[in-house]
């Protein structure tokens, strides 16, 4: 299974970006999906999943600002995010669930 996170970048506090991660390989329809996140000199965080069937679940930290969603056709999963905060700022990843992360992508959230 590969993934690729697409739509990082510089955003300003208070802003909203969404993020989209490719998948190939998989059985993508039938498969769980989580976004997780990185900063620098911390461990990396599960941030919200999203089911086969659709059913979704969030961490605390982000859950109503952050909304994961899917496209089956398309094979990708979505993660939207607003109200964003400069403790936002990290390297976002998406993963099948029980496989290996994909590459990820910058958010930096700054002024």
């Amino acid at each position: 299974v590969q993934l690729q996170a697409f739509g990082g970048g510089l955003v300003q506090p208070g802003g909203s970006l969404t993020l989209s991660c490719v998948v190939s390989g998989s059985d993508f329809s039938t498969e769980t999906f989580g976004w997780y996140r990185q900063a620098p000199g911390t461990q990396r965080d599960f941030l919200a999943g999203i089911t086969g069937s659709g059913g979704t679940y969030y961490a605390d930290s982000v859950k109503g600002r952050f909304t994961i969603s899917r496209d089956n056709a398309k094979n990708t999963v979505y993660l939207q995010m607003s109200n964003l905060k400069s403790e936002d700022t990290a390297v976002y990843y998406c993963r099948q669930r029980f496989g290996d992360y994909g590459q990820g992508t910058l958010v930096t959230v700054s002024s």
